[in-house]
């Protein structure tokens, strides 16, 4: 009999699809709050985001992973700084009309992470890991020579992120503690900026329309619903399973952004992308070829 048993797995797989299905249709909610500041939706994402997980933890008794060793409280910050740039960045992203490069942050962000793993923890990377690295990066520099700009989005999107995930595996914390944590040090900023926006007649919430309100209220929801799916799917499946549905996200953003909002795809774009595609593939097809079955996988 399979240590993990055929159903589990279904269900692993069924939490990882729901949940990046979820952070994939992100665009598409924060495009109906056009008439919100981005600085209001950051705010009302931490505080719903806070009452939510506050909910949770008490509803299942588990209150007592909030307390965490006075070592770990300075990371905390530091993870919630990060959490804040990302948000915000994304946020940004959709309001300006680039989505399509806030996908590009997602998809460069796994070599961002195996980049962070190679500096601060030593890792090492094969021939073919390396000749993706270099795909990679060569699909980077092309953007950069063609807009002659930095895309600054897709690139604080993948190192904030990338940062935060190395954070929060030093730190090994409860994952909807860890996050509970995080957001309840962001609220004092968040209660500030809210304030500031009320102070300069910008503040929406219980301003305009019942649907603006209800959808601000939602933020927590979204903002948490695909983290609990996230840590559901991890539990019951490999890694390297969850791997195969990590690109669904940023390729239902790519999607969302090109064909509902008509943002531009240029060929250089098509440059760009298919360097990304081809080095996350040759990923792949080396972490797939470098796994071997177990063989004590019987009870």
């Amino acid at each position: 009999m399979s240590s993990v048993s055929t159903s589990t797995r279904i269900q692993g797989a069924l939490f990882a699809i729901a949940s990046y299905v979820a952070w994939g249709l992100l665009p598409i909610y924060l495009k109906w709050l056009d008439q919100v500041t981005a600085w209001e939706i950051l705010a009302k994402r931490v505080l719903w985001s806070v009452l939510l997980l506050l909910g949770l933890l008490a509803a299942t008794r588990q209150l007592h992973v909030l307390k965490l060793p006075r070592r770990h409280w300075p990371w905390i910050v530091v993870s919630a700084g990060l959490l804040t740039v990302n948000w915000g960045t994304y946020i940004h992203a959709v309001i300006i009309d680039n989505i399509v490069e806030a996908s590009l942050g997602y998809f460069i962000n796994p070599f961002v992470t195996v980049l962070l793993g190679m500096v601060f923890l030593g890792e090492r990377l094969n021939r073919w890991q390396s000749i993706a690295m270099l795909i990679a990066s060569a699909g980077v520099v092309f953007q950069l020579i063609s807009y002659r700009s930095v895309p600054w989005i897709a690139l604080s999107l993948a190192f904030s992120f990338g940062l935060y995930g190395l954070i929060r595996k030093r730190m090994n914390v409860h994952a909807i503690g860890g996050l509970c944590l995080e957001t309840l040090v962001l609220v004092p900023l968040a209660l500030a900026c809210l304030v500031m926006l009320w102070q300069q007649n910008d503040l929406r919430f219980l301003h305009t329309t019942i649907k603006i309100d209800l959808l601000l209220i939602a933020a927590g929801l979204v903002t948490s619903f695909p983290l609990l799916c996230f840590n559901a799917a991890v539990t019951r499946i490999s890694l390297i399973s969850m791997g195969m549905f990590q690109y669904l996200a940023p390729s239902m953003t790519l999607v969302i952004a090109v064909i509902i909002y008509s943002e531009p795809f240029g060929f250089d774009r098509w440059i760009t992308f298919a360097c990304i595609w081809s080095a996350i593939m040759i990923f792949k097809v080396n972490a797939i070829a470098g796994v071997r079955p177990p063989t004590n996988n019987v009870v």
